[in-house]
């Protein structure tokens, strides 16, 4: 991730500049148009190509998508105090996928959370641990054997620490950890890895009568890095050998053989869908003959034959496919460089403004950093763009952030360590409830969507546009007739964009060799 920003100023947080709110226009987005236009013929090709189609969760959030954030589909009507002009807000989809409003809204929340209710005024610091390719495509549906290998993970990283820890006088010191569960990578591929935010330090009680203290510890070096590498390589491949299942056996093989080799529980269910997991994880095209066939590339720059050099200092080790990386850290009182980061690791998966409509039909995709072979853009056919935005999706009920160490729900220093909110009501916060309701409790649920782009933006959606006051709720509205009027009275779109029509698959017979 980039350098984090620079702590707040003494006095609390930096408060951004205030802007009205506009409303965004999805349909413009080279995203949106790419999936009203192929997403019948994406859906209809999958279906054929296995006589299964997609599970029922993957269409119904790629359909949502094209409604999101439309307010020919239903919009809160809301109308200023004073002037008693209306300002619409268009309903989103909720989707947890790939939509870039509401995975952005799910980011902003989540960092919120983290670094007002769960992560006290400590330093901290970030272990990436990034997984071997014959992994993640296991991963990406296997959501019981992820929670065994983060578990693994955090054990090696916790012992490091509380043997560190009793060296330095804080005899049985415990940390903890929030986990974000990543499932992609930075070009729009599937790459199951873990974000882990580590108290840089442990916590520790002097006597039974004391108050628990943080003991902050002098960072790890290159040698320890190495050190919890090799202790996690050695956790996970015990865990597999427990399951039986065989790392280095190739996970797209269908031969018989041993334990899990060969064995795709994913393949027998949806096999359209575990064809495009296969092809997020490799980088190939999921609509091709060739079902090998890499996605191409644009190179701009000359490769970067140093790239896979360590560099001293970095804290970052390689082992096997095992990648830890832990050269970020925070120190204490940066609380906007704590949310900042906590709304990097929790960021959607699609930069829509990376995003190109080339003039052949297809979709060009600007990558973050060049890789180390030169590639800066990656080139798409709109079909193989909406199967990686389909194997992005994940399984319905899952979790993405773990908690673990001092965080875990049931551990007994926990009540001591979490950050109490503030007394007071937040801006935007709704009012307590009558009858002598207390405002020093943790809050539950996600927060307004008002208050995170206040938060975030600096954008004030309770703000009139026209004259500056106060905007006030009246009603959700979501019958198709109701909303016709009142946008065509307002002078805005009231036909909802169309999907186009499935167009006639050229080869058929061919497509999903290997999975048919």
């Amino acid at each position: 991730p980039p350098p984090p920003p620079p702590p707040p100023p003494p006095g609390g947080r930096a408060t951004p500049a205030i802007r009205p709110y506009r409303r965004r226009t999805p349909e413009d987005s080279v995203l949106y148009q790419v999936v009203r236009e192929h997403l019948n013929t994406f859906i209809e090709r999958a279906a054929a190509a296995d006589g299964i189609g997609l599970p029922s969760f993957v269409e119904r959030e790629l359909r949502a998508y094209v409604d999101c954030g439309v307010l020919a589909r239903g919009f809160a009507r809301m109308q200023c105090a004073d002037c008693r002009r209306d300002q619409v807000i268009a309903l989103s989809c909720k989707g947890r996928g790939f939509c870039p409003s509401c995975c952005g809204r799910r980011m902003a929340d989540t960092a919120a959370h983290l670094v007002s209710n769960v992560i006290p005024d400590v330093p901290i610091r970030q272990w990436v641990l990034s997984l071997p390719f014959r992994l993640r495509y296991r991963l990406a549906y296997d959501a019981d054997l992820k929670r065994q290998i983060l578990a693994c993970f955090l054990k090696a990283v916790f012992a490091w620490y509380e043997r560190w820890g009793g060296r330095w006088g804080a005899a049985h010191g415990q940390t903890g950890a929030a986990t974000y569960g990543q499932r992609f990578g930075g070009s729009i591929n599937i790459n199951v890895h873990f974000h882990a935010i580590v108290l840089d330090g442990v916590f520790h009680r002097p006597d039974p009568d004391a108050d628990v203290r943080f003991l902050p510890l002098p960072p790890p070096t290159d040698d320890d890095i190495l050190a919890v590498t090799i202790d996690t390589y050695r956790r996970v491949t015990r865990l597999l050998r427990r399951r039986d299942i065989h790392l280095w056996d190739d996970p797209f093989d269908d031969t018989e053989g041993d334990g899990d080799a060969g064995y795709d529980p994913l393949a027998e269910d949806s096999p359209a869908l575990a064809h495009f997991y296969a092809a997020a994880v490799q980088g190939t095209l999921a609509f091709h003959t060739d079902p090998t066939r890499p996605t191409r590339r644009q190179r701009t720059i000359p490769p970067d034959h140093g790239a896979h050099i360590p560099v001293p200092g970095e804290l970052r080790a390689r082992l096997e496919g095992f990648d830890l990386h832990a050269g970020v850290a925070i120190p204490q009182g940066a609380r906007d460089a704590l949310e900042h980061l906590c709304r990097y690791i929790a960021r959607p998966p699609v930069a829509t403004d990376r995003l190109d409509l080339l003039p052949t039909g297809e979709i060009a995709y600007r990558l973050r950093r060049p890789w180390s072979d030169g590639t800066t853009t990656l080139v798409f056919a709109p079909l193989d763009l909406v199967a990686r935005l389909a194997a992005l999706v994940p399984y319905p009920g899952k979790n993405s952030v773990h908690y673990h160490g001092v965080f875990a729900p049931r551990h007994a220093w926990r009540s001591e360590i979490v950050p109490r909110p503030p007394t007071g009501r937040a801006p935007g916060e709704p009012d307590p409830p009558p009858g002598g309701g207390t405002t020093d409790e943790h809050p539950r649920g996600r927060l307004p969507r008002a208050e995170l782009l206040r938060r975030v933006f600096g954008i004030d959606a309770e703000r009139c546009p026209h004259c500056g006051g106060r905007l006030r709720l009246l009603a959700f509205i979501t019958e198709q007739s109701t909303i016709r009027t009142i946008l065509q009275a307002m002078n805005l779109p009231a036909d909802p964009p169309q999907l186009a029509p499935a167009r006639a698959p050229p080869m058929l017979d061919t497509m999903f060799d290997d999975v048919a």
